[in-house]
């Protein structure tokens, strides 16, 4: 405790300097001298207010000192101005200037947003209620980051918790857990791209197979355990990707960037943006091609989107999306721990394959009813299919040819949302409630049987009308109701409490065979078993959140809510000799609590510590099995193993350090500092088997850390980051290693990232070197695709990229 007071007192020292204070009010108009109701004015980065019917706000006991104010009212251009507030009092009238049209929803962003990487979000932004919660938003508008290939290394290198998995260099997938929950393909998240779902199937597969180009995102937002009552049920909480949009000052604006790497990479990402009369407009292309530092690796994948938003009126605004992502990539398997040992650039698979196909649709309606309530609805589709090909043989298996598994999912699914978000008086002071209905009906096919024996990328069954393995449809439907409510009790303290009823039905409908073969290979006996479950169930979640503002920019907050988790019915009939699951697997039911406290000043520094518990009843894990003699091989068992809790503490820091230290070198140079530190401990209580009666949980590393340095004068930027993770388990078992490298020991690993850019004028040029220091070392051990096995990370990789704006 004695080290995080000395790490905290140079940031609240300025707070303790802060005795004298001052009164501000003002009066809001609007054309024609009208007093403007329900106009939200921010005063800094920490206080807030909203004008009441006469338009007037008012904010007390704030220390002298030099504020950016803010005003914001749907229908009016934002008003900015910046004050000095040095006397016992202060008036200030403020004229709002009326818009032509709404092109698109505004948020009140800090004037220095941008001079750091990070902040996070607000009490109320967009049609969303933050207060209470914890949140944080990486800004990429200027990262210095090596954008090409998603680097997730330096994307979300200020997200605190973060067990990031590696599983190629071109950021074709990502992979992400938070707080000690599994990255596989970021399924501990409800994943979104601008407020709608774009996972595989958001209750039967929540598996996101596609990741939005870092090159076309605004930011990244994401919100923990408590978003579950506006969000779904996920433990993980919610992660939203929020592409750029057009200009609203220019009719065209074109950028296109050119990148080439190591291993053959190459990469084109092309965009227009801008305005035409009462329409906003945005649309990408990005291709990509290259290969892997290891054999048998190569890829190509083509994504483009596009949106418009177009104002009906000056109250309402409908905006369209489309999204279309596809590619195709070899996979060069896994390694046994001897072979990564001795010689981790091998590939032992040359025939397996893999191919995702992605396409959404989104329909979003905008509607300001009047001054305090607005509405939004919105409705979004996805058809999609993965196809994996290949040999699911464990490694230390040679692929001696012969028919390879093909795994085929078709994911079709369409769901829609409808928000209120109204302000109301209550007393002298507003609250916010916020209203909200989902609907959301799935249809998941998978099936897997035998493919071809070649070695190229044929996906196509040899017997489509009786495949060998399973054959199964996996139909969902789910409604929510909820409901979350910000009361401002006093000037410093406001309560969110929320409420979430969830009704889910899900069906497995299908049949799977059990075949068995004598040693030389040959079918002995084969048997089909129809399989067909219903499940339906409702339930209410309740959650509640506060925040207290200690001072002009320290806020505390905590939050209580409730999780649930449903199972995956879409994986429970996939033949893996590395991999079972247990057919009586239950969901998953438990609760997040979070402590925090976080603090700022505009454009010098950013902190937010958080202490957490996740509380899981029957959560779902891995252990280790073995098969009856004469085998005795060993697999990985899915199921109910135990109740377990997940408790740690998080903080993230970043300072711009010229200006911390008022030097006159500030006004040109920037020096930022950042420091992300995760210490989680999580284990397996209350449980029946000895065997993992207080081990870890798998794939929570105890400590995680990240440091990172960013530098710009005129055109030129750099930085350089450091990430460590310490040593975890693949599995409940806390297994060192196994003959198949499916379970074991993943070791502590460390890894650096180096960028610069230099722009000038309309144009930029980028170098990127991930893992500067060339460190071997892998973050997964694969039971299937893309092992089964450990799964290298990347050797150094350097790549320049080309930019153009015009």
């Amino acid at each position: 405790m004695n080290d995080i007071s000395k790490t905290l007192v140079p940031f609240l020292f300025p707070f303790l300097l802060s005795a004298q204070t001052t009164t501000l009010r003002g009066h809001i108009f609007g054309e024609k001298q009208t007093p403007q109701l329900g106009t939200s004015v921010a005063l800094g980065d920490a206080y807030r207010a909203v004008s009441d019917e006469a338009g007037s706000f008012n904010f007390e006991k704030i220390p002298y000192g030099r504020y950016a104010l803010r005003v914001f009212m749907p229908g009016f251009e934002i008003w900015r101005d910046t004050l000095t507030l040095n006397v016992a009092a202060q008036n200030i009238d403020i004229q709002l200037i009326q818009k032509n049209a709404v092109l698109a929803e505004v948020e009140i962003t800090s004037v220095e947003d941008g001079v750091l990487g990070s902040r996070s979000l607000r009490a109320v932004e967009g049609m969303a209620i933050y207060e209470g919660k914890k949140s944080e938003v990486v800004l990429l508008q200027n990262a210095v980051a090596n954008l090409a290939t998603n680097n997730p290394r330096q994307v979300y290198a200020r997200i605190t918790g973060l067990n990031i998995w590696e599983s190629d260099g071109a950021g074709l997938q990502l992979g992400i857990g938070g707080r000690g929950l599994s990255p596989n393909r970021t399924a501990n998240f409800n994943t979104r791209q601008n407020g709608y779902d774009i996972a595989a199937d958001a209750l039967g597969y929540p598996e996101s197979y596609y990741t939005p180009p870092v090159e076309a995102l605004d930011r990244i937002e994401l919100v923990r355990g408590a978003a579950s009552l506006q969000y779904g049920t996920q433990f993980g909480g919610m992660l939203n990707f929020v592409f750029r949009r057009g200009p609203s000052d220019r009719k065209l604006e074109f950028t296109t960037r050119q990148t080439i790497g190591s291993w053959g990479y190459f990469g084109s990402f092309n965009s227009v943006g801008g305005t035409v009369g009462n329409t906003n407009y945005y649309a990408f292309y990005q291709y990509k091609r290259g290969g892997n530092w290891r054999p048998n690796g190569d890829f190509e994948m083509h994504t483009g989107f596009a949106s418009t938003k177009t104002a009906l009126s000056k109250r309402c605004s409908l905006g369209l999306e489309i999204t279309k992502m596809h590619y195709l990539a070899q996979q060069p398997g896994g390694l046994t721990d001897k072979l990564f040992e001795e010689s981790p650039e091998v590939s032992l698979r040359a025939r397996n394959w893999f191919r995702v196909d992605w396409n959404l649709a989104a329909a979003t309606l905008d509607y300001e009813i009047n001054d305090r309530t607005r509405f939004n609805a919105r409705v979004f589709g996805l058809s999609a299919s993965r196809q994996s090909l290949g040999n699911l043989e464990r490694i230390t298996v040679a692929d001696l040819g012969g028919n390879r598994t093909l795994i085929d999912g078709q994911f079709r699914n369409i769901g829609s949302e409808v928000r209120l978000l109204h302000r109301y008086p209550t007393g002298n002071r507003m609250a916010t409630a916020l209203f909200g209905l989902r609907f959301y009906q799935g249809n998941t096919t998978a099936r897997q049987g035998d493919g071809s024996a070649g070695s190229d990328a044929d996906f196509r069954f040899l017997n489509p009308e009786n495949l060998e393995n399973s054959d199964y449809r996996f139909p969902s439907r789910n409604f929510a109701a909820f409901t979350e409510h910000i009361f401002q009790l006093t000037e410093r303290w406001s309560v969110t409490p929320g409420l979430r009823y969830e009704f889910i039905g899900t069906q497995s409908i299908g049949s799977y065979k059990i075949r068995v073969f004598d040693f030389a290979g040959n079918l002995v006996s084969e048997q089909t078993f129809r399989d067909d479950r219903r499940r339906q169930r409702g339930f209410l979640l309740g959650g509640l959140g506060t925040s207290y503002r200690l001072g002009k920019n320290l806020k505390t907050y905590a939050n209580l809510s409730q999780n649930y988790r449903a199972i995956n019915f879409s994986d429970l009939r996939i033949a893996n000799p590395n991999f079972r699951v247990d057919t009586a697997i239950r969901d998953e039911r438990g609760y997040t609590f979070d402590l925090g406290v976080r603090g700022n000043h505009e454009g010098v520094f950013f902190f937010d510590a958080t202490l957490f518990y996740i509380a899981y009843r029957d959560r779902i894990g891995q252990i280790l099995r073995a098969d009856q003699p004469p085998l005795y091989l060993d697999y990985r068992y899915r199921a109910n193993i135990s109740d377990a809790r997940n408790i740690g503490v998080e903080a993230f820091a970043e300072v711009n350090v010229l200006r911390l230290l008022r030097l006159p070198a500030a006004d040109r140079h920037t020096v930022a500092l950042f420091a992300n530190i995760a210490r989680i401990d999580a284990r397996y209580i209350r449980t029946d088997d000895p065997t993992i009666q207080g081990k870890q949980v798998e794939m929570a590393p105890p400590f995680i850390g990240r440091l990172g340095a960013s530098y710009r004068w005129a055109g030129w930027s750099a930085s350089i980051q450091y990430a460590y993770t310490a040593e975890h388990f693949s599995d409940a078992t806390n297994a060192v290693r196994t003959s198949t490298a499916v379970e074991g020991m993943i070791p502590a690993y460390t890894v650096a990232d180096f960028s610069i850019q230099y722009a000038w004028k309309k144009l930029s040029i980028e170098l990127n070197v991930n893992n500067l220091l060339n460190n071997t070392y892998f973050t997964r051990r694969a039971e299937s695709y893309p092992g089964p096995g450990i799964i290298p990370g990347d050797r150094r990789g350097v790549f320049a990229t080309l930019q153009g704006k015009f």
